[in-house]
């Protein structure tokens, strides 16, 4: 027999963003009505990375940096599973590169969501990757993971978030599950989470973010017109959120998952491996080597 672990309390300090990006995942399991016992969350390292042990649903706590492999081979082992990855953009965008890309280039049919703090909040502040010019002794320009996504030929589903709005975050968030559960790809959602204590940006991204819904001409099934909108939002010195890309389905990239696995019932997990119904090609193999 088994135990089965029950959520614990957030370690999270009080405010933390982490809190907003829970709330809108629980939301969109909730709305899309997926069992707990279908859902499994792949947590990374770090303050964000620790999510999977407040929720409802299988855990597994990776590496550092290796959450998509992990998710991807959860996957690929039974389709039938709502897969989520969740983590930090230190773990996401470090160490963690990668993974990111290729994730993208496999599209499997999973959701990542990072959870965008621009720093180090479990380590005591340092500058990650999309830390701003000056922050904690930053001298790099800051890396954009939505741009790096889009402009991947494979990827499908890109959006950003922002913590201070739960709802919104988790109408995207529900959008890019939904988009998985229809196995028609890899989708990305990075949500702008506040670090309270280290990086407290509630105030300067309320002001800046700008969903763009907003922005004229912007149009998300073009990736070529996507991109050139953030662009230029960005250079107006707005942070561009809500569904950034997801073109047509005639146009999407075939998932990884749908390509190796067409049905469910082949997928490894629920394969049937019996001696006996697996005899004729056990023989087969066999003689082969004969």
């Amino acid at each position: 027999m088994t135990e089965t672990a029950k959520p614990t309390s957030p370690i999270w300090c009080p405010g933390c963003g982490d809190f907003g990006v829970m709330a809108a995942i629980k939301r969109a399991l909730t709305e899309l009505k997926v069992p707990a016992e279908e859902t499994v969350l792949v947590g990374g390292i770090g303050c964000s990375g620790a999510i999977h042990n407040f929720m409802e649903g299988y855990g597994f706590h990776s590496l550092h940096g290796r959450l998509l492999p992990t998710a991807v081979g959860v996957k690929l082992a039974n389709p039938k599973l709502t897969v989520l990855a969740i983590g930090g953009d230190g773990d996401g965008y470090a160490i963690g590169m990668g993974h990111f890309v290729h994730a993208l280039k496999k599209n499997a049919a999973l959701t990542y969501v990072v959870m965008n703090n621009e720093t180090y909040g479990l380590t005591k502040g340092q500058a990650s990757p999309t830390a701003p010019v000056g922050f904690s002794g930053n001298v790099e320009t800051p890396f954009d993971a939505t741009l790096l996504a889009m402009s991947i030929p494979s990827s499908g589903f890109v959006a950003r978030g922002f913590s201070g709005a739960p709802r919104e975050a988790g109408q995207l968030i529900t959008q890019a599950i939904q988009f998985n559960r229809e196995r028609r790809g890899f989708a990305f959602v990075e949500i702008l989470s506040p670090c309270v204590t280290y990086n407290d940006t509630y105030k300067e991204w309320r002001e800046q973010v700008q969903n763009v819904d907003t922005v004229p001409g912007y149009d998300r099934t073009d990736r070529t017109k996507a991109i050139a909108g953030c662009l230029s939002t960005i250079a107006a010195g707005r942070i561009p959120v809500g569904l950034l890309f997801r073109p047509s389905d005639d146009r999407l990239a075939p998932s990884l998952d749908r390509t190796l696995i067409p049905t469910v019932e082949s997928a490894p997990a629920t394969a049937e491996i019996s001696l006996e119904a697996n005899r004729a090609r056990y023989e087969k193999l066999l003689s082969g080597l004969a």
